[in-house]
């Protein structure tokens, strides 16, 4: 980090609501495809950041359940560039010593994208350095609600909120300590529901294609400022 932020508490644990692509390519008369390529490579820079910062968990909104209701043709898009991501991220990510896992509605992502997200998922899962989680297809209301879909068929109702959080798409994620939205809207957008009941919020006007690496220091250094009380006084 710059030296006026070196000295401030890092989070653990970054969720990332990756947001303005759209309206970032709509300022330059483009496409929105060329926003959601330019925020793959935004993408690429703040894994890379993370990492060097010492983060241990990123976990990003990279395609909700509501997303399916976009344009087929974005939608498809969407879908390839995920693929391609996921095909040409792997070499790098395991130079970095990244881990890759996937969460969310998986059955509902086309076949191709699926294998390549399987793929980066199966070559990464030694690496020991930034636990890095796509959310696709996810919702936080969809993952409860499979939660409590999983608990009824098992039989065995969780007793407490531990046993519920075993449940979820994946219990080794840790809760966040810290959510950025980037885009200037002020809303967690039925990300990470459960995860998020005490996780300190950061809003920030950036449109997520401009978001790097000092947006990223400026975000964990509101962070440090902050003290988490958790219900206590």
């Amino acid at each position: 980090m710059s030296p006026k932020h070196r000295d401030l508490k890092a989070p653990e644990h970054i969720a990332v609501i990756m947001d303005g692509n759209g309206r970032w390519a709509r300022a330059r008369g483009l496409p929105r495809a060329f926003g959601h390529r330019e925020g793959a490579k935004t993408l690429h820079e703040v894994v890379a950041a993370a990492a060097g910062l010492g983060i241990g968990w990123l976990t990003v909104y990279t395609f909700s359940t509501e997303n399916w209701r976009r344009p087929a043709r974005e939608v498809k898009g969407l879908m390839k560039l995920i693929a391609e991501r996921a095909h040409a991220e792997q070499a790098g990510l395991l130079e970095s010593n990244a881990r890759v896992r996937v969460i969310g509605r998986l059955g509902d992502v086309p076949p191709v994208s699926r294998r390549k997200l399987d793929d980066l998922v199966t070559t990464t899962a030694a690496c020991t350095g930034l636990n890095f989680t796509l959310a696709i297809s996810y919702g936080g209301r969809a993952e409860i609600i499979d939660a409590c879909r999983r608990a009824v068929e098992s039989g065995h109702p969780p007793s407490d909120e531990n046993e519920f959080r075993q449940l979820l798409y994946d219990p080794t994620i840790p809760d966040p300590d810290l959510l950025i939205r980037t885009g200037g809207d002020q809303r967690i957008s039925n990300y990470l529901l459960w995860q998020s009941a005490y996780t300190e919020l950061y809003f920030t006007e950036t449109l997520w294609p401009d978001f790097h690496r000092a947006e990223l220091e400026a975000a964990i250094a509101e962070y440090g400022r902050r003290q988490r009380r958790f219900g206590r006084v």
